[in-house]
């Protein structure tokens, strides 16, 4: 019998968002197969994949007969479907900290555009130094920065009293600054979620897939 998930991320293994999904699904410790889709040519606009995932991107989630797409709604699906305590949290129990963890993921999702087309996933998986900042790119690093020191103090490793997934994706913009420069705890920070088991698995598949 076969794993009861399947997730499909990109072949290159650069997505942040397939990151994400791929570490909660780690971090629940659910058996899951992996299936690269080759984004280059255009396989997530051809059958059968547009039909199992409804936005025709990646990632996607097939779980039984249900398909679903969006890493944070995909986090969400397996934290109700195996909660705490019986598998690892992947947002924080107490509301407001859940909440605020929820923020932050959507806020990075939807804002400091300018940052991640002059950092590219490629800055931060293979450390690829950019051209010089805009000033668009400059505005949306220091607003990042300042964001992220907000929440994150020397010597702390987490958002929260426990990780979060969260974390993962703070760490991910933080590192798209790593050569430009990063205040020392939020370069700890992020080299701490970098060193995490379930992260170090999916840096493993990107270092495949580039050869």
């Amino acid at each position: 019998m076969g794993a009861p998930f399947t997730l499909f991320v990109d072949s290159q293994f650069l997505s942040p968002y397939a990151m994400s999904a791929y570490v909660a699904l780690t971090e629940k410790q659910l058996p899951f197969e992996v299936r690269p889709i080759d984004l280059d040519a255009g396989e997530q606009r051809m059958q059968p994949y547009q039909s199992r995932a409804l936005t025709a991107r990646v990632p996607a989630l097939t779980h039984a007969d249900f398909n679903l797409t969006e890493s944070t709604a995909i986090a969400e699906y397996l934290e109700d479907l195996h909660p705490a305590p019986a598998c690892t949290a992947l947002y924080p129990a107490d509301p407001r900290d859940r909440a605020r963890a929820r923020q932050l993921q959507a806020w990075l999702r939807s804002d400091l555009a300018a940052l991640r087309q002059e950092r590219p996933t490629e800055t931060v998986f293979y450390d690829q130094p950019g051209q010089p900042l805009s000033d668009a790119g400059h505005a949306a690093a220091a607003k990042l920065i300042h964001v992220a020191s907000a929440l994150i103090g020397a010597g702390q490793a987490t958002l929260f009293d426990q990780w979060c997934l969260a974390d993962l994706d703070l760490a991910v913009a933080l590192r798209r600054l790593w050569l430009d420069g990063l205040p020392d705890p939020l370069r700890d920070y992020a080299e701490a979620q970098w060193q995490r088991p379930s992260v170090r698995k999916w840096l493993e598949h990107n270092a495949a897939a580039r050869g």
